[in-house]
C-alpha cells in the first residue's frame, strides 16, 4: 500500500497502490496537496493501476483534488481503473466530470 508523486512539467502525476479507504485516504490528501502546491502544478492525473479497492473516502479525496485543479483553470484524469474501480467510479457520478483513461500515456497525452 502506497503513494508516489511525479511532476512532469506542471502535470503531478498520483500513483496509487493498494486499497483508497478511510484508513489511507487522509495522509495521502496532504500529501498530494502538498507536492501540488509546493511545485506549482496545475493537473493532477490518479494512476489507479495497482488499486484494488475504493471506497467513498477515496472518492472525495479525487473530488477534493478536482476543485484544486479547477480553481487552477487545470484539468483531473484518472487511469488505470481495473473493472471494480471503474464501476464504483462510475456509479459515484465522477466519471461526468474528470475523464476516465485505460493508460496513464493517453491520460498524459490528454492533459497535455
Amino acid at each position: 500500500m502506497g503513494i508516489s508523486l511525479e511532476k512532469d512539467n506542471r502535470v503531478l502525476i498520483v500513483k496509487l497502490d493498494g486499497d483508497i479507504d478511510h484508513h489511507t485516504v487522509e495522509k495521502y490528501k496532504n500529501r498530494i496537496d502538498d507536492e501540488y502546491e509546493k511545485n506549482n502544478c496545475k493537473h493532477i492525473i490518479f494512476d489507479f493501476g495497482q488499486v484494488g479497492f475504493l471506497d467513498s473516502s477515496g472518492i472525495g479525496m479525487i473530488i477534493g483534488r478536482y476543485k484544486n485543479t479547477v480553481q487552477k483553470n487545470g484539468k483531473t484524469a484518472v487511469a488505470g481503473m481495473g473493472e471494480c474501480i471503474l464501476r464504483i467510479y462510475n456509479m459515484s457520478g465522477l466519471s461526468k466530470i474528470i475523464d476516465q483513461y485505460d493508460s496513464l500515456s493517453e491520460a498524459v497525452e490528454y492533459i497535455k
